[in-house]
């Protein structure tokens, strides 16, 4: 676009549309890094036994906190990949801007999604009576993989926030305050 004076603009389009296309590829890698989250808590959650007598299923440890182990893994798998994912965008986009940011936060929710997601349908039969049935009267089996703390799927972009807020607040030098407009009033 030009103006009557010759200048030209359009450039805040120009660097919004950069900015806006920078912020999506962050939540795409990021959201996509979720596979790594699902893998890791399919492989490194506790297992839940069960057993079945014929007619019934109950938890062969009555006592056990393995259920709770499985919430406690994927809240510290995610929070880890949150601070690594942070310190990786950072270190790819430090002038990012707010879409960077915007798009971290994104892309650790769907990652958080995709990762529970996953677990649960790469885990254990979600079927459990067809799964008993299956292995037959008084065997042990894995209960089905399953997120009962849902405020656990926040833990990668609260961290990631936190994360990128702390580099960004320690390694960007700040910009000089701007002298005041008027000097002050002396008497």
């Amino acid at each position: 676009m030009a103006y009557a004076d010759g200048r030209r603009g359009g450039n805040l389009g120009g660097d919004l549309g950069r900015e806006v296309r920078t912020g999506a590829v962050v939540a795409v890698a990021v959201a996509a890094s979720g596979v790594l989250l699902g893998l890791l808590w399919l492989w490194l959650a506790p297992r839940v036994p069960l057993i079945s007598d014929g007619r019934a299923v109950y938890l062969k440890d009555g006592e056990g906190e393995q259920a709770i182990g499985i919430d406690g893994w994927f809240t510290l798998l995610a929070a880890g990949l949150g601070v690594v994912s942070a310190a990786v965008v950072f270190w790819c986009f430090r002038r990012g801007g707010v879409a960077v940011v915007v798009g971290l936060a994104v892309g650790g929710v769907l990652a958080s999604l995709l990762a529970w997601r996953l677990g649960v349908w790469l885990g254990p039969p979600t079927d459990v009576e067809a799964h008993a049935r299956e292995v037959g009267p008084n065997k042990v089996f894995d209960q089905p993989l399953k997120l009962q703390a849902k405020a656990a799927l926040l833990a990668w972009p609260m961290l990631a926030m936190a994360t990128h807020l702390f580099l960004t607040a320690t390694f960007v030098p700040r910009e000089p305050t701007p002298a005041p407009a008027f000097p002050p009033h002396q008497k």
